[in-house]
């Protein structure tokens, strides 16, 4: 079976990442070369007033922040902040599908209409779907998936039993048409997604699949600080009856949700998970989603009320991801079969998996943030602490914090230092609002004293200690993180 060899390529490019015993992810250079970052000379257009347009929280936040700027209707920039923040989500969904054993690749954005029509979907999709032709009047598309693309890569080169099982899968950037875009990054018309695909011969290989996936996207999710709970879903225009959406609780999340309560006692921690095991993973899947918990779209009432009443619960989530099992839907139509061990030819059985990388920025803010700003989990911050300075230019406290600077670097850290010449006021208010999980004051009456002041932005605990002690306890909070 397919196992948790990180990468089966011979692409050099592609970097083999190492598993310690503990399972989490050091990579072949954890203390990978850090420059240093001055605010006086980053990016960052902080808003001290709240556009118009933002709705909910997140928009709020991340057009105040600076993290991004609206292009066009649902279509949007990413600055320097927010770009920071994305690649770190990225990077951790990059870990975990390799962990899995599944193989890193990219597909165009634009395909072509006919692979579409081979598969009965190019009608069928709907005015979401962003249709084009170029200059040789050929029906194109922007592609919102790639489940016909990824067949026809697979039928071109695989054509025996003996390369299966297989999983591809890539983190692109998609397009969908939505009638009503809102809520910035929540509901745009482009976002960055990523999608894998598994080709199997049988059912049960496949079903394992289905299960490797669910276990590395929940492992994913806690990396980033959420607790997003796998619910039975519709398939939708992808296929299949066998699928379940990944769900953070959020007040302004777009879809009813319904559970048990007992769901959200559960975590998947540290441990190990062989995922060549099926007997493993089919008891991960059987314990995140043997409680009740459904979308609006497959909620069943007498079911649900089964269910003890002090533990029915109902609110608003928003869907971060989406596992499918579809069978032999797009590999029958379209060819995509391999010779059997019996030597007749069979079509593959087919998943799609998709985790919303750019959504989940916009679903960490909704689900972390207070009245100051954003609180973003040790995991995916853009900066791992933030340096102020409380009196710049004064040759003691400018010392102590470029001390600072060149030793958190020196740890494999990635401090962003407030240089600016601005008063203590401004300078915290820029730190709660972008959302570094922690900050270290330097001032004159501490240095009197030896000591520089180490705060937790989720607490507000603040705790006086010497320079050295406050490196030493941020590279012990993000060890293994």
């Amino acid at each position: 079976m397919q196992g948790p060899s990180p990468v089966r390529s011979g692409r050099s490019d592609v970097p083999t990442l190492v598993w310690p015993k503990t399972g989490r992810y050091t990579g072949p250079n954890p203390k990978r070369e850090r420059v240093p970052m001055r605010l006086s000379r980053y990016f960052l257009p902080v808003l001290k007033e709240t556009p118009a347009e933002a709705q909910i929280v997140s928009h709020r936040y991340m057009l105040r922040a600076g993290m991004i700027k609206q292009a066009s209707a649902g279509i949007y920039s990413w600055l320097p902040l927010g770009f920071k923040v994305l690649k770190n989500i990225e990077r951790i969904v990059h870990e975990e599908q390799q962990r899995a054993g599944h193989i890193p690749m990219l597909m165009p954005t634009l395909q072509s209409a006919d692979l579409w029509r081979e598969s009965g979907r190019y009608d069928d999709y709907g005015q979401e779907m962003l249709r084009i032709k170029d200059r040789h009047d050929r029906d194109m598309l922007y592609g919102p998936t790639n489940e016909e693309l990824i067949t026809d890569i697979f039928r071109s080169y695989v054509k025996s039993y003996r390369d299966l099982p297989l999983t591809l899968y890539h983190i692109q950037w998609k397009f969908r048409d939505e009638i009503r875009p809102r809520f910035g990054i929540m509901r745009g018309r482009e976002f960055l997604m990523k999608d894998g695909y598994n080709f199997d011969l049988t059912k049960e290989d496949a079903l394992h699949a289905y299960n490797r996936h669910l276990v590395s996207y929940l492992r994913s999710y806690e990396r980033m600080g959420l607790q997003a709970i796998p619910m039975r879903a519709d398939g939708g225009p992808i296929g299949g009856d066998y699928t379940h959406e990944f769900l953070v609780l959020a007040e302004t999340g777009e879809s009813e949700v319904f559970y048990d309560s007992e769901i959200t006692d559960l975590t998947f921690g540290d441990r190990e998970i062989d995922y060549d095991n099926h007997a493993e993973c089919q008891a991960v899947l059987e314990e995140f989603t043997s409680r009740y918990a459904r979308t609006d779209e497959t909620h069943d009432a007498a079911i649900f009320n089964e269910i003890p009443e002090d533990r029915r619960r109902s609110a608003r989530g928003i869907e971060v991801g989406q596992i499918f099992y579809f069978g032999t839907k797009y590999s029958e139509p379209m060819g995509a079969t391999v010779q059997g061990p019996d030597g007749s030819q069979a079509p593959v059985h087919m998943g799609s998996h998709g985790i919303g990388v750019s959504r989940l920025l916009g679903a960490i803010i909704e689900a972390s943030h207070d009245d100051k700003g954003i609180i973003w989990p040790e995991g995916v911050t853009p900066f791992h602490a933030g340096i102020v300075n409380l009196r710049q230019g004064d040759a003691a406290c400018d010392a102590a914090c470029e001390g600072l600077e060149k030793a958190l670097i020196a740890k494999g850290l990635d401090p962003l230092y407030d240089d600016r010449d601005e008063r203590a006021g401004a300078k915290f208010a820029t730190m709660d609002l972008i959302g570094l999980p922690w900050r270290i004051t330097v001032g004159p009456r501490g240095l009197d004293k030896g000591v520089v002041e180490l705060t937790s932005r989720r607490t507000g605990k603040s705790e006086e200690m010497t320079a050295e002690a406050a490196v030493e306890r941020l590279v012990q909070i993000y060890e293994g993180v």
